[in-house]
């Protein structure tokens, strides 16, 4: 049902003080003709979600392909979203066989490409990354062209062991093959860019530290005044969506604060120790949730269409030991030397990067858009560099493909890929269902083949 005032804008915007709230699609947004309707489909979306140091392959790779595919240990969060999941084995990354360690195949995990081995800042991934090639084409269309996301600092110095500099842990998007996109691990700097920012305000320079939906409650009324019923539950979900995430970002905010009141710095130099990792994001879990549900909220409003995201920068020493049975960082499990309990630690904590995966699917199959949901509109892919941590092999990646791409992707199944097929034979898949086909990509010799209808 369209407002009782006329169509509205997908561009509306609820307004306050310094806030400007991107809306959700609504019936009132839709043309009436069907004609002008299906030239509206909701748009494609398309996500990177990036985790360090591999996995075991045994409780990740399905035994069988198809459709009826089993759920290994690792895989097993995804029983109650895999009509929705595409497992991908057998990729492969052969420009990243040559490097040593980690960095060689983080780099270039978007591009394909070879990664120039360098001790200094003159990095080289080889090319553009694919999310940076459809902003580039796309882009223009949205507030943000892209969004990139993380939850560690970026890396510096210089790994000896290797001779790579650590900066090539830290970025996995890049706008050219030496420009990385600047990533942004602070949640509530990102909820501000997103709706605070657009409007001049910010949550940390703003004398009106009041919330989003204070702000915009009037706006908010007149708008829902002019709404049909549907609508209203649309714009009412919505906004409770909104509103939660910013409470727990509060929250988060006065955790980390409490945490930086209990560190006291060493008043000698004998004794000199960093404070501890978790003083600037408080709660890592937390920290991962609202990084997934900023993603969500970006998509809901269409503030952009592509986003990545990096659970850690590589060779992470990520302490795991909030998992049960998991008493390790995650970089020393992955260097498992075939040590069962290391491996059981290992595969956990594999699993538990799933489960955030499954959150992030799971948030968006819940968004009505249009006769879809927002995870049928969008690709979200998920996985590593390479395949078992402790070989540092860029073989037969862990790969899984989210959403059906507005109906292009063939979900629910396993694809076992010939081996030895290009990993960026997905990504010319992935840029085709985007709407910025491409005949080459990286190292690609065609698309997937058995991905899309």
């Amino acid at each position: 049902m369209n407002p009782k005032f006329g169509p509205l804008s997908r561009r509306t915007f609820l307004r306050g003080a310094g806030a400007a709230l991107a809306l959700p699609l609504l019936d009132a947004m839709l043309p009436t003709s069907r004609a002008a309707a299906v030239a509206a489909r909701p748009p494609v979306r398309m996500a990177f979600l990036y985790f360090p140091n591999g996995v075991w392959q045994d409780a990740w790779i399905p035994k069988n392909a198809g459709y009826g595919y089993d759920l290994p240990f690792s895989l097993e969060p995804l029983a109650t979203v895999r009509k929705s999941v595409t497992v991908v084995s057998r990729l492969d990354k052969a420009n990243s066989r040559t490097g040593d360690g980690h960095y060689a195949k983080t780099a270039n995990f978007l591009t394909g490409l070879h990664v120039t081995r360098t001790a200094g800042r003159d990095v080289n991934a080889g090319g553009v990354s694919i999310d940076q090639l459809a902003a580039a084409q796309i882009g223009r269309r949205t507030p943000l062209p892209s969004l990139e996301l993380a939850t560690d600092p970026v890396a510096n110095g210089v790994d000896r062991n290797v001779n790579y500099t650590r900066l090539y842990a830290s970025y996995i998007s890049w706008r050219s093959a030496s420009v990385p996109m600047a990533r942004e691990i602070n949640p509530r700097s990102v909820f501000d860019r997103m709706f605070r920012a657009r409007a001049g305000g910010s949550h940390t320079g703003s004398a009106d530290t009041r919330s989003l939906l204070d702000l915009t409650m009037d706006d908010a009324r007149d708008l829902r005044r002019q709404l049909g019923q549907d609508d209203q539950r649309r714009l009412d979900e919505y906004l409770d969506a909104v509103n939660s995430v910013e409470h727990r970002l509060t929250a988060n905010e006065q955790l980390a604060a409490a945490d930086v009141s209990r560190w006291t710095p060493p008043t000698s130099p004998a004794n000199l120790t960093p404070p501890p990792a978790n003083i600037p994001r408080a709660n890592f879990r937390e920290q991962v949730k609202l990084m997934l549900d900023m993603i969500v909220l970006a998509y809901w409003t269409d503030t952009t269409r592509i986003s990545t995201f990096m659970f850690a920068n590589d060779v992470s020493g990520r302490n795991f030991s909030f998992i049960e049975g998991v008493r390790a960082s995650h970089h020393d499990t992955s260097h498992h030397a075939n040590d069962r309990v290391k491996i059981e630690q290992y595969q956990r904590i594999v699993k538990w990067h799933v489960e955030q995966y499954v959150y992030l699917l799971t948030r968006l199959s819940q968004v009505r858009e249009g006769e879809r949901t927002l995870l049928d509109n969008s690709m979200i892919m998920f996985g590593s560099s390479f395949s078992d941590g402790n070989r540092h092999d860029p073989n037969n990646l862990p790969i899984l493909v989210g959403g059906q791409a507005g109906g292009r992707i063939r979900t629910g199944q396993h694809i076992a890929s010939p081996r030895g097929t290009p990993l960026c034979n997905l990504y010319v898949s992935m840029l085709d269902c985007m709407g910025c086909p491409v005949q080459r990509f990286g190292d690609s010799t065609g698309p997937l083949q058995g991905l899309t209808v």
